[in-house]
């Protein structure tokens, strides 16, 4: 699992993904907890668009853990993620990716089923509204005097790459605050929002990446 692929299947933890309107049969998920997700949801439902700065820190064992920086962006089926290697956007027709280090824009068709490969908001909800995981309440913890409610979410699937997702809400201020990821192979990923902008208006173009824009860039067209 690459840390893009995971980042990009957490975006639809932290926008409305995860927040799917269909309930999971309530004998098998948590009824308080899809009262806190209800409550999350309808708010995020309420914005037209979202930007987050985030930090996303992976750590494997044995290995030094690491931290990476970046944006992103989501109106509709439309996202663009900003990270240091990597330049993801999508118009919900077609992927972009732009690798920094080769100089190269890869070219794919956005699949309403995967996302061009990515796992998009627009995938996971989808999958969530299928009952693929099952959630619930599991502690309230305090972190830098916020009182976080921690929900877990356990797939269904024994050939999912992640063990649990837990997901960190401030009750308060109605937002998620930070989403970890397990996987099966010990690797943990914990994706931290250190700011939230809702209902921003993006410059025309921004879900795309044009090549004049990337001096110099193999343009690798993958589309069938």
């Amino acid at each position: 699992m690459t840390k893009y692929a995971f980042l990009l299947t957490i975006l639809s933890f932290c926008t409305l993904g995860l927040l799917a309107q269909k309930p999971a049969p309530p004998e098998k998920s948590d009824p308080e907890a899809r009262k806190i997700l209800d409550r999350v949801r309808k708010k995020y439902e309420g914005f037209k668009t979202i930007e987050a700065a985030f930090t996303l820190t992976i750590s494997i064992p044995d290995q030094p853990a690491t931290s990476e920086k970046g944006t992103v962006g989501q109106e509709g089926d439309m996202f663009r993620l900003d990270m240091d290697q990597q330049v993801i956007a999508s118009n919900g027709k077609v992927t972009w990716v732009y690798l920094k280090q080769n100089n190269e824009i890869q070219i794919t068709d956005a699949e309403p089923e995967d996302g061009g490969g990515f796992l998009t908001p627009k995938d996971l909800l989808s999958r969530y509204q299928k009952g693929d995981f099952l959630y619930a309440l599991i502690d309230k913890v305090a972190r830098k005097g916020v009182v976080l409610t921690q929900i877990e979410f356990k797939p269904k699937s024994k050939s999912s790459e992640y063990s649990k997702i837990r997901i960190n809400i401030n009750e308060k201020a109605g937002t998620i605050d930070s989403i970890e990821a397990f996987a099966k192979d010990a690797s943990r990923y914990t994706f931290n929002i250190t700011r939230l902008t809702t209902d921003k208006k993006f410059p025309a173009g921004h879900f795309q990446l044009n090549a004049k824009d990337f001096p110099g860039a193999h343009v690798e067209d993958l589309r069938l």
